[in-house]
């Protein structure tokens, strides 16, 4: 089961940092992304996202592909690539992969002009190593599916701050 973290960060420089140190802990094997988006709020409000992947291109290489493929049955490669291509664009932008846009868009508007959330979707995490990694980068933590205890050890290490050990109950 995957678990969503949604952290603001003071600017978008910030945010795509901690994406690209989250992707190199995966490089590491320390965690498992299913998606990693930095959702920006200009000064006139409006929201931009910065996804991980094109769906856009992504669709149009595939299209150009299969079309291809196609157009030389027929003996039209040139206008099969060209009709493969644009079907596979107009798919890849009507395609949401990982968490949906507008939830990020609606969860982004709470943040203010000029910052930045980092909206994560986490599959399988090595917790001690990646918030170990995390320490100190700063950010406020603004939704997540994690229990307290978790979401705490998260704040605090974005904190630069020992997590309490919570004491065992007798």
């Amino acid at each position: 089961m995957s678990d969503l973290v949604v952290i603001a960060f003071p600017t978008e420089a910030k945010a795509e940092e901690v994406r690209q140190k989250l992707l190199a802990m995966q490089k590491e094997y320390l965690l498992e992304l299913g998606d990693a988006v930095v959702a920006v709020k200009d000064d006139k409000g409006n929201i931009k996202l910065n996804q991980m992947m094109n769906t856009t291109a992504a669709g149009a290489v595939g299209g150009a592909f299969w079309g291809t493929l196609i157009g030389l049955i027929f003996l039209m490669p040139l206008a099969g690539a060209a009709l493969g291509a644009a079907s596979g664009a107009v798919g890849g932008a009507l395609t949401d992969v990982g968490i949906n846009d507008k939830f990020m868009k609606d969860t982004a508007a709470a943040i203010q002009p000029g910052t930045a959330a980092l909206f994560v979707l986490v599959r399988r995490v090595t917790a001690d190593k990646v918030l170990e990694g995390l320490k100190g980068e700063g950010g406020t933590v603004l939704k997540t599916s994690l229990d307290h205890t978790k979401e705490a050890a998260l704040q605090a290490a974005l904190a630069g701050v020992q997590a309490a050990a919570r004491a065992p109950s007798p």
